[in-house]
Protein backbone atom coordinates (compact mmCIF):
# COMPACT_ATOMS: atom_id res chain seq x y z
CA UNK A 1 0.00 0.00 0.00
CA UNK A 2 1.20 3.69 -1.10
CA UNK A 3 0.64 6.30 1.85
CA UNK A 4 0.75 9.79 1.23
CA UNK A 5 1.01 11.44 4.43
CA UNK A 6 0.58 15.02 4.63
CA UNK A 7 2.18 17.12 6.99
CA UNK A 8 5.23 14.87 7.18
CA UNK A 9 7.77 17.14 8.84
CA UNK A 10 5.72 17.15 11.96
CA UNK A 11 5.83 15.50 15.26
CA UNK A 12 3.23 13.00 14.50
CA UNK A 13 3.86 12.97 10.58
CA UNK A 14 7.10 11.43 11.08
CA UNK A 15 5.23 9.09 13.65
CA UNK A 16 2.94 7.79 11.05
CA UNK A 17 5.94 7.67 8.47
CA UNK A 18 7.84 5.40 11.25
CA UNK A 19 4.40 3.17 11.59
CA UNK A 20 3.51 3.12 8.13
CA UNK A 21 7.32 1.77 6.79
CA UNK A 22 7.27 -0.62 10.00
CA UNK A 23 3.74 -2.02 8.14
CA UNK A 24 5.43 -2.57 5.12
CA UNK A 25 3.71 0.50 3.48
CA UNK A 26 5.50 2.75 0.84
CA UNK A 27 5.12 6.31 1.60
CA UNK A 28 5.12 9.90 -0.18
CA UNK A 29 5.98 12.48 1.90
CA UNK A 30 4.17 16.06 1.68
CA UNK A 31 4.63 19.18 4.15
CA UNK A 32 3.93 23.15 3.38
CA UNK A 33 7.50 23.27 4.29
CA UNK A 34 8.94 21.05 2.02
CA UNK A 35 10.97 19.40 4.81
CA UNK A 36 10.67 15.92 6.10
CA UNK A 37 12.68 13.40 7.39
CA UNK A 38 12.06 11.76 3.75
CA UNK A 39 14.60 11.91 0.80
CA UNK A 40 12.04 13.87 -0.94
CA UNK A 41 9.13 15.87 0.50
CA UNK A 42 6.34 17.47 -1.41
CA UNK A 43 5.49 21.19 -0.68
CA UNK A 44 1.68 20.62 -1.93
CA UNK A 45 -0.30 17.55 -2.24
CA UNK A 46 -0.71 18.54 -6.08
CA UNK A 47 2.64 18.94 -6.55
CA UNK A 48 2.32 15.18 -6.50
CA UNK A 49 1.75 13.64 -9.18
CA UNK A 50 1.92 9.66 -8.98
CA UNK A 51 -1.04 7.35 -7.67
CA UNK A 52 -1.44 6.28 -3.84
CA UNK A 53 -3.88 4.65 -1.77
CA UNK A 54 -4.27 6.31 1.43
CA UNK A 55 -3.74 9.82 2.44
CA UNK A 56 -3.22 9.94 5.86
CA UNK A 57 -3.52 14.18 7.15
CA UNK A 58 -1.69 15.52 10.31
CA UNK A 59 -1.15 18.60 8.92
CA UNK A 60 -3.49 21.44 10.01
CA UNK A 61 -7.54 22.16 9.50
CA UNK A 62 -6.22 25.39 7.31
CA UNK A 63 -5.32 22.59 4.66
CA UNK A 64 -9.18 20.83 4.68
CA UNK A 65 -9.89 22.62 1.25
CA UNK A 66 -6.54 21.76 -0.47
CA UNK A 67 -6.64 18.06 0.74
CA UNK A 68 -10.30 17.09 0.15
CA UNK A 69 -10.09 19.19 -3.24
CA UNK A 70 -7.36 17.00 -4.21
CA UNK A 71 -8.76 13.49 -2.83
CA UNK A 72 -11.45 13.90 -4.47
CA UNK A 73 -9.50 14.51 -7.76
CA UNK A 74 -7.66 11.70 -7.50
CA UNK A 75 -10.41 9.32 -5.96
CA UNK A 76 -7.46 8.43 -2.47
CA UNK A 77 -9.50 7.48 1.00
CA UNK A 78 -8.42 9.66 2.97
CA UNK A 79 -7.70 9.36 6.86
CA UNK A 80 -8.18 13.25 8.75
CA UNK A 81 -6.45 13.84 11.91
CA UNK A 82 -6.15 16.93 12.63
CA UNK A 83 -8.79 18.99 14.51
CA UNK A 84 -9.94 22.34 15.36
CA UNK A 85 -12.17 22.69 11.68
CA UNK A 86 -14.65 25.28 11.75
CA UNK A 87 -17.83 23.87 10.63
CA UNK A 88 -16.61 25.22 6.68
CA UNK A 89 -14.27 22.99 6.86
CA UNK A 90 -16.55 20.29 8.13
CA UNK A 91 -18.49 20.82 5.91
CA UNK A 92 -15.69 20.12 2.90
CA UNK A 93 -15.52 17.05 4.38
CA UNK A 94 -18.78 15.82 4.69
CA UNK A 95 -19.17 16.49 0.69
CA UNK A 96 -15.95 14.57 -0.15
CA UNK A 97 -17.25 11.75 2.12
CA UNK A 98 -19.98 11.53 -0.49
CA UNK A 99 -17.26 11.08 -3.55
CA UNK A 100 -14.94 8.88 -1.56
CA UNK A 101 -14.09 6.94 1.86
CA UNK A 102 -13.10 9.66 4.53
CA UNK A 103 -12.02 8.71 8.29
CA UNK A 104 -12.44 11.50 10.27
CA UNK A 105 -11.83 11.30 13.78
CA UNK A 106 -10.73 14.25 16.51
CA UNK A 107 -8.89 10.94 18.20
CA UNK A 108 -6.91 8.87 16.69
CA UNK A 109 -6.32 6.55 20.19
CA UNK A 110 -8.01 2.97 20.05
CA UNK A 111 -8.64 3.65 23.80
CA UNK A 112 -10.13 6.68 23.13
CA UNK A 113 -12.77 4.97 21.03
CA UNK A 114 -13.50 2.59 24.03
CA UNK A 115 -13.61 5.38 26.66
CA UNK A 116 -16.17 7.29 24.26
CA UNK A 117 -18.16 4.17 24.27
CA UNK A 118 -18.60 3.52 27.68
CA UNK A 119 -18.92 7.03 28.72
CA UNK A 120 -22.31 6.62 26.03
CA UNK A 121 -23.54 3.68 27.71
CA UNK A 122 -23.14 5.17 31.52
CA UNK A 123 -24.79 8.61 30.04
CA UNK A 124 -27.74 6.54 28.94
CA UNK A 125 -27.83 4.78 32.47
CA UNK A 126 -27.14 7.16 34.69
CA UNK A 127 -29.94 9.72 33.10
CA UNK A 128 -30.25 12.09 35.96
CA UNK A 129 -26.25 12.55 36.87
CA UNK A 130 -24.23 15.88 36.18
CA UNK A 131 -21.74 15.35 34.26
CA UNK A 132 -18.28 17.13 33.70
CA UNK A 133 -15.78 16.74 31.18
CA UNK A 134 -12.27 17.56 31.87
CA UNK A 135 -9.18 17.62 29.44
CA UNK A 136 -5.76 18.32 29.77
CA UNK A 137 -3.05 18.92 26.51
CA UNK A 138 0.41 20.41 26.21
CA UNK A 139 0.76 24.17 26.72
CA UNK A 140 1.19 24.47 22.87
CA UNK A 141 -2.30 22.91 22.19
CA UNK A 142 -3.86 25.99 20.36
CA UNK A 143 -7.66 24.83 20.16
CA UNK A 144 -9.88 24.21 22.70
CA UNK A 145 -12.02 22.38 24.08
CA UNK A 146 -10.10 19.73 22.57
CA UNK A 147 -11.37 18.33 19.55
CA UNK A 148 -12.05 14.56 21.73
CA UNK A 149 -13.74 16.35 24.26
CA UNK A 150 -16.18 17.14 22.10
CA UNK A 151 -16.70 13.89 20.40
CA UNK A 152 -17.43 12.55 23.97
CA UNK A 153 -19.68 15.55 24.04
CA UNK A 154 -21.45 14.39 21.29
CA UNK A 155 -21.69 10.48 22.50
CA UNK A 156 -23.01 11.62 25.96
CA UNK A 157 -25.71 14.11 23.79
CA UNK A 158 -26.13 10.91 21.19
CA UNK A 159 -27.43 9.03 24.27
CA UNK A 160 -29.40 12.17 26.06
CA UNK A 161 -30.70 14.50 23.85
CA UNK A 162 -28.93 18.13 23.14
CA UNK A 163 -27.65 19.53 26.38
CA UNK A 164 -26.31 23.26 27.26
CA UNK A 165 -22.62 22.67 26.89
CA UNK A 166 -20.93 25.02 29.50
CA UNK A 167 -17.23 25.67 28.32
CA UNK A 168 -14.92 27.05 30.37
CA UNK A 169 -17.59 27.31 33.79
CA UNK A 170 -17.17 30.95 35.27
CA UNK A 171 -19.48 34.08 36.25
CA UNK A 172 -21.88 33.60 39.24
CA UNK A 173 -24.17 30.36 38.30
CA UNK A 174 -26.07 27.20 40.00
CA UNK A 175 -25.38 24.62 37.38
CA UNK A 176 -28.75 23.85 35.75
CA UNK A 177 -30.80 20.27 35.10
CA UNK A 178 -29.57 19.36 31.68
CA UNK A 179 -25.81 21.29 31.72
CA UNK A 180 -22.83 19.49 30.71
CA UNK A 181 -19.58 21.11 31.41
CA UNK A 182 -16.33 21.11 29.60
CA UNK A 183 -13.37 22.45 31.05
CA UNK A 184 -9.95 22.51 29.25
CA UNK A 185 -6.41 22.69 31.31
CA UNK A 186 -3.00 23.72 28.63
CA UNK A 187 -0.09 22.76 30.98
CA UNK A 188 3.55 21.22 30.28
CA UNK A 189 4.17 18.50 27.75
CA UNK A 190 1.01 16.55 28.62
CA UNK A 191 0.24 14.46 25.66
CA UNK A 192 -3.49 14.21 26.31
CA UNK A 193 -6.06 13.12 29.24
CA UNK A 194 -10.03 13.34 29.44
CA UNK A 195 -11.65 12.37 31.79
CA UNK A 196 -15.35 12.00 32.54
CA UNK A 197 -17.23 12.66 35.93
CA UNK A 198 -21.05 11.47 36.26
CA UNK A 199 -22.59 11.91 39.96
CA UNK A 200 -26.03 11.81 41.68
CA UNK A 201 -24.64 13.33 44.60
CA UNK A 202 -24.59 10.21 46.38
CA UNK A 203 -21.72 8.64 44.34
CA UNK A 204 -19.50 9.47 41.52
CA UNK A 205 -18.45 7.50 38.60
CA UNK A 206 -15.54 8.76 36.54
CA UNK A 207 -13.77 7.45 33.08
CA UNK A 208 -10.45 8.34 32.49
CA UNK A 209 -8.25 8.13 29.52
CA UNK A 210 -4.09 8.86 29.44
CA UNK A 211 -2.03 8.81 26.61
CA UNK A 212 1.49 8.70 27.31
CA UNK A 213 2.96 9.34 23.76
CA UNK A 214 1.64 10.58 20.83
CA UNK A 215 2.85 7.89 18.83
CA UNK A 216 -0.31 6.15 19.53
CA UNK A 217 -2.45 8.72 17.54
CA UNK A 218 0.01 7.58 14.29
CA UNK A 219 -0.33 4.20 14.70
CA UNK A 220 -4.30 4.50 15.30
CA UNK A 221 -3.82 6.45 12.24
CA UNK A 222 -1.89 3.60 10.38
CA UNK A 223 -4.86 1.50 11.47
CA UNK A 224 -7.33 3.38 9.89
CA UNK A 225 -5.60 3.48 6.89
CA UNK A 226 -5.54 -0.15 6.55
CA UNK A 227 -9.69 0.15 7.33
CA UNK A 228 -10.14 2.42 4.68
CA UNK A 229 -9.43 -0.55 1.76
CA UNK A 230 -12.34 -1.54 -0.09
CA UNK A 231 -14.82 0.64 1.56
CA UNK A 232 -17.27 2.30 -0.19
CA UNK A 233 -17.70 6.43 -0.27
CA UNK A 234 -19.19 7.71 3.67
CA UNK A 235 -17.64 9.07 6.47
CA UNK A 236 -15.93 6.48 9.01
CA UNK A 237 -15.00 7.11 12.73
CA UNK A 238 -12.80 5.35 15.29
CA UNK A 239 -16.00 3.55 16.73
CA UNK A 240 -16.64 2.39 13.22
CA UNK A 241 -13.02 0.80 13.44
CA UNK A 242 -13.79 -0.29 17.29
CA UNK A 243 -16.82 -1.90 16.33
CA UNK A 244 -15.38 -3.84 13.37
CA UNK A 245 -12.46 -5.33 15.23
CA UNK A 246 -14.22 -6.31 18.36
CA UNK A 247 -18.20 -6.59 18.08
Amino acid sequence: MKVIVNGAGGRLGEEVIKEAKAAGYEVVAVDQRGQSAEEKTYASLFDYKGDADVIVDFSFHLATKELTEYAVQNKIPTVIATTGQTDEEKGMIREAAKKIPVFFSANMSVGVALLTALVKKAAAFLKEDDVEIIEYHHNRKADAPSGTALMIASAIESARGEMNKIVGRSGVRKREKGDLGISAVRIGNVVGKHEIMMSDGVETLTITHEAHDKALFARGAIKAAAFLTGKEPGLYTMQDLVEGEIV
